[in-house]
């Protein structure tokens, strides 16, 4: 049975709408008890797939590129076909089984961590094996209720704080993504803007003009505002691009060029769908990275990308959850076991088909702001993954400087929860003041969540109210401590 939402709507006569009268697809997904339509979820699913559809080409930029410590490159082709398939499955098993509006691809960052740290000591298919085995973990640890015993733990201050720097975080992603913050080719200051610190070149044009359009119709209440501006971006951006042939910001040969385009270039592609290379499902050695690199080396891998997973999807589902409005008086997402346990097979899924570790995604929040209430609004993201497995030359017309609007836009609604923490209380002020500045500075959800927990536990100790704190919440803090130092107890244990 779909959970009903913690305020469903009423009709107009002040009675919750009659089940009876209700089609078999609102009833599955309560898309009238959640007070959305089916409109809003089609538009939702669209906005959020176009908000991360870069995903299919920038993973295979990371993964398909690197070589494992054999020397062998998967290659992009293969990995942008298995990049989108798996989004496209696990997203949809999201929307039917999850029944929330969270897309699911590979995660950012941990692909980083499989493609230069691990794979550069074994080979690929030994460490997509280590991938498995940290989605299979998670997995039991949802199964047997542990997960979902941590999600519940967290104190709701903490919880609105991590929504809060998970605001601040995606606006900062879609700030520098689009070029209009950058650190500085010479040094000085860590960011700055534009190009020597002023705002130069069309795709920086694009991203402003994007940026104010959308403000502009989600202050008038215009509906579609988030997916009409990626639109509208979008084609200027293609029309830009043929008149002045601004180019990419790195090319083919090495050269550089600042104003240009960051990821995709925007034009018109000379073929619109292909067959698609499936040639790396499948392609893992489960248990080879123990012997490749000695066990405890292969457990402290695992070992962070477990706590890295676990606590990124955290964020992210009680971020969206609370700006979606569906978390309850308890700042509890209902039925999240059912979340974490599609989040969790994800995360074995992207090692299976060689794509690193797959995770419920921040830009889910884009959908959220198109008014996305339900798993509907996933099946939609799920399908036009789906499609551009076949169609990625279409996927890649959208550049960043064009989604990037959406995530500024959907950051600052997400931080307006700013409003109701309490700051009259260090111990718990000074925990939600690091989770929500901590995530964007180190451009990580899970650093912003461990400072917090770790603070909190240190707090609420020093200050006689030990006791207060959930059990969960000192093996977390623990965790936090070795994860945080992770390097000297590797250099420690000699496996560095």
């Amino acid at each position: 049975m779909a959970d009903a939402a913690p305020t469903p709507t009423s009709t107009r006569d002040g009675r919750a709408p009659d089940p009876s009268g209700l089609s078999g697809l609102d009833r599955y997904f309560s898309i009238t008890a959640r007070g959305s339509t089916v409109a809003r979820e089609v538009r939702g699913g669209f906005a959020t797939f176009f908000t991360m559809a870069y995903i299919v080409v920038l993973n295979p930029l990371i993964i398909g590129t690197a070589a494992d410590a054999d020397g062998r490159v998967l290659g992009v082709p293969a990995v942008a076909a298995a990049t989108a398939l798996v989004a496209g499955v696990l997203t949809i098993l999201m929307g039917v089984v999850g029944k929330y509006p969270f897309a699911i691809a590979a995660g950012l960052g941990l692909n980083a961590f499989v493609s230069f740290t691990i794979a550069s000591q074994m080979t690929w298919a030994q460490a997509m094996g280590l991938v498995v085995i940290e989605g299979i973990l998670i997995t039991v640890l949802v199964l047997t209720g542990f997960r979902t015993a941590v999600f519940r733990a967290v104190p709701a201050q903490l919880k609105t704080a991590i929504g809060v720097g998970i605001g601040l975080f995606i606006a900062l992603i879609g700030f520098v993504d689009s070029g209009f913050v950058r650190t500085p080719a010479g040094g000085g200051t860590p960011l700055e803007l534009g190009v020597g610190g002023s705002l130069n070149g069309w795709p920086t044009v694009t991203f402003v003009l994007g940026l104010l359009l959308t403000l502009v119709l989600v202050a008038r209440g215009v509906k579609g505002a988030i997916l009409i501006g990626i639109a509208a971006a979008t084609l200027f951006a293609v029309v830009v691009e043929a008149v002045t042939g601004t180019g990419p910001r790195t090319g083919a040969d090495g050269t550089t060029n600042p104003l240009g385009w960051s990821l995709v270039v925007p034009a018109i592609p000379d073929r619109l769908a292909g067959s698609p290379d499936l040639s790396v499902l499948g392609a893992v050695d489960l248990f080879g990275g123990f012997a490749r690199i000695g066990v405890l080396a292969a457990v402290l891998a695992i070992f962070t990308l477990m706590l890295a997973d676990f606590f990124d999807t955290m964020g992210t589902v009680t971020g969206v959850g609370a700006e979606a409005g569906l978390l309850d008086q308890d700042r509890q997402l209902p039925g999240v076991q059912r979340v974490l346990l599609v989040d969790s097979l994800a995360a074995a899924a992207g090692g299976l088909a060689s794509t690193s570790s797959n995770t419920t995604y921040v830009e889910s929040a884009a959908g959220v702001g198109e008014g996305a209430r339900t798993g509907l609004a996933s099946v939609v993201t799920g399908a036009l993954f789906l499609l551009a497995v076949f169609f990625t030359p279409l996927v890649e017309v959208v550049p960043f400087e064009a989604a990037s609007p959406a995530l500024v836009v959907v950051g600052f609604l997400m931080a307006m929860q700013v409003r109701s923490l309490d700051f009259s209380d260090v111990v718990l002020a000074v925990p939600a003041f690091l989770t929500i500045v901590v995530m964007p500075f180190t451009y990580s959800i899970s650093n912003g969540i461990g400072a917090g927990l770790v603070s909190y536990a240190l707090l609420m100790a020093v200050t006689g109210r030990a006791r207060q704190v959930h059990p969960l919440l000192w093996l977390l803090a623990a965790l936090f401590v070795v994860y945080f130092a992770i390097a000297p107890v590797e250099s420690l244990l000699g496996v560095r």
